[in-house]
């Protein structure tokens, strides 16, 4: 029987979780750079299952207690990094929730598109809602239109209080949403508001980061898409000062009754913080493929260049990395 550990003290839970952060961006560089070596291959599947070995393996090596809350799926259909799962060290003193996507955009990966990126959120435990693998409609938004958001009003409602909280007119706001059939009354009413439209094939996690940077040119993310997207972007965004409106859209009664199960309310309208609670967070995100948010892997004699996004809401950091990884030490030809 697992003896009762004492609990962290405040100040070494913010220590632990500063040294974290080199940690946690190696885990998403190496499930990165697994992944980018079967860039273009077409397949969909290995891209996504080099990417989970290779950051389960880091994950194990971390002096952490950690237990999946965001992952691949459930037991039975994933062997690794389901909802459930615990890794790093069981006599680790630092326990936390962690959130992972080895590899968004597989198949921007699999057929060398612009977008893929390996993320990973970590928190306190109850910090990140735990959330099965099916649908969430969502609107996401950066830090100066957090407060013109409202799932109760309309498409065109919503973007006319975005662009007003910009200070623009609304044909000078993007909105981002995944090119599917389900979106097609969306972008119908969205485009008779004379919004800009970008069209994404997948992505919708690398979007919500997106817009909450000034200067990427996007401004609001709507439509459904993932769940567990949907709670990696809620790390992300609060890191960021962004928002994000949500509820899930259970497709049928098993999967509604696999909410309730879960603790989750199928009705609910959830905002950042119900999604990310905890007052610890990180967020890490490395670029796969080249896209709008981050630089894709780049593989060179020696090694490889990664770029990677690592923030922590409780230091209020948000850093851009670009790390070289050498594979020997010799006669090293160093390009910018």
């Amino acid at each position: 029987m697992e003896a009762e550990r004492e609990p962290l003290r405040e100040e070494s839970y913010d220590h632990q979780f500063k040294l974290l952060e080199s940690e946690l961006l190696g885990v998403t560089e190496r499930a990165a750079i697994a992944a980018a070596r079967l860039m273009g291959y077409g397949d969909r599947n290995e891209c996504d299952r080099v990417a989970v070995e290779a950051m389960r393996q880091e994950l194990e090596r971390l002096e952490l207690r950690g237990t999946v809350v965001i992952g691949e799926g459930e037991r039975d259909e994933a062997p690794m990094l389901y909802i459930g799962e615990r890794v790093g060290r069981p006599d680790a003193d630092l326990e936390v929730a962690i959130a992972v996507d080895p590899l968004e955009g597989t198949n921007l990966c699999a057929h060398g598109r612009p977008g893929a990126i390996s993320v990973l959120a970590v928190s306190v435990p109850g910090g990140l809602i735990s959330a099965p693998d099916i649908y969430m409609e969502k609107i996401m938004v950066g830090s100066r239109a957090a407060d013109a958001i409202d799932m109760n009003l309309s498409v065109a409602e919503n973007l006319h209080r975005v662009a007003e909280a910009m200070d623009r007119e609304v044909s000078e706001i993007v909105l981002v949403c995944l090119d599917r059939p389900r979106h097609r009354e969306l972008v119908e009413e969205a485009r008779r508001t004379g919004v800009r439209i970008k069209l994404i094939p997948d992505g919708d996690l690398s979007a919500a980061v997106s817009v909450a940077f000034a200067g990427t040119g996007d401004h609001i993310v709507m439509g459904i898409g993932g769940a567990p997207e949907g709670v990696l972007s809620a790390a992300a965004l609060k890191c960021m000062g962004g928002r994000i409106l949500a509820r899930f859209r259970p497709r049928n009664e098993g999967e509604r009754e696999r909410l309730v199960q879960m603790g989750a309310d199928p009705d609910r309208i959830y905002d950042t913080e119900d999604l990310a609670p905890g007052d610890r967070l990180l967020f890490v995100a490395s670029g796969v493929t080249d896209g709008d948010l981050l630089p894709g892997v780049k593989f060179f004699e020696h090694g490889s260049r990664v770029s990677s996004l690592v923030m922590n809401y409780g230091a209020r950091t948000i850093r851009l990395v670009s790390s070289i990884l050498l594979k020997q030490r010799k006669d090293i030809h160093i390009w910018r």
